[in-house]
């Protein structure tokens, strides 16, 4: 699945790096959109998106969150699960 996330996201980086060259090619200059923003963007991206994904991983599994949650939990050190 992080592959397919990586290469969504390098898809999207490139569509940004033709959208900068097609408003270069109008004449169109923005300071703050450059190569290298779109690098960094990218690279936020994909750090950020793994870091996401971790924290709702831990969010489904805890016990923690919710009443059915506490109840299941409940239910698991009763049958001797947990």
């Amino acid at each position: 699945m992080t592959d397919k996330l990586k290469q969504h996201i390098a898809l999207f980086g490139g569509l940004l790096s033709a959208v900068l060259l097609f408003l270069q090619s109008l004449g169109f200059t923005f300071t703050w959109f450059t190569d290298t923003t779109i690098d960094a963007f990218i690279n936020a991206l994909l750090a950020a998106v793994p870091f996401i994904l971790v924290v709702y991983g831990v969010y489904k599994n805890s016990y923690i969150i919710s009443k059915q949650a506490k109840e299941q939990e409940e239910l698991l050190k009763q049958k001797g699960l947990k």
